[in-house]
């Protein structure tokens, strides 16, 4: 049972991981390469994101769920680490999900109801200073999910 456990806290994790990855790394930057409107690829980004909701947030709790299991098994400083990153992960998630998600693609509805190329550039101005945010709290989501997984692979060492 123990090694059960530990294994499939293992395959949570590096399944949380490789969502996210993908996410970051091949989703975003493949949407930054159509030809549509930046209103159009927020719109389409924030689909993706729901239905990806759904499956990362089953993924992470069922993550968080075999930590905790796994550490019932196996006591140790790494998975009291692993526990306080999850914490951060969950906040992280839900900041995105929440704020940035909903926040970029008002800027861009915003950006393309306009009156005036002013305000346009004024808006387009805000939504990019935005999107560095949200990449650069995407970025540290990957980083904390990549420590998260050698970590959940090495409880059980």
């Amino acid at each position: 049972m123990e090694a059960f456990v530990h294994v499939l806290h293992a395959v949570l994790a590096g399944a949380w991981l490789g969502g996210v990855a993908f996410t970051t790394l091949v989703v975003s930057p493949a949407l930054k390469e159509m030809k549509w409107s930046v209103a159009e690829r927020m719109a389409v980004r924030s689909v993706i994101g729901r239905h990806y909701a759904r499956v990362g947030t089953a993924n992470l709790s069922l993550l968080a769920l075999f930590a905790v299991l796994d550490g019932i098994f196996n006591r140790g400083v790494m998975l009291y680490t692993e526990y306080v990153l999850l914490l951060v992960l969950f906040a992280l998630t839900a900041a995105h999900g929440a704020y940035f998600g909903r926040r970029l693609r008002e800027l861009a509805a915003a950006e393309r109801e306009a009156r005036d190329p002013a305000e346009a550039r004024e808006r387009a101005g805000r939504r990019l200073a935005l999107q560095r945010v949200s990449f650069g709290v995407s970025m540290t989501n990957l980083a904390v999910s990549a420590v998260v997984a050698v970590l959940a692979v090495a409880a059980g060492l």
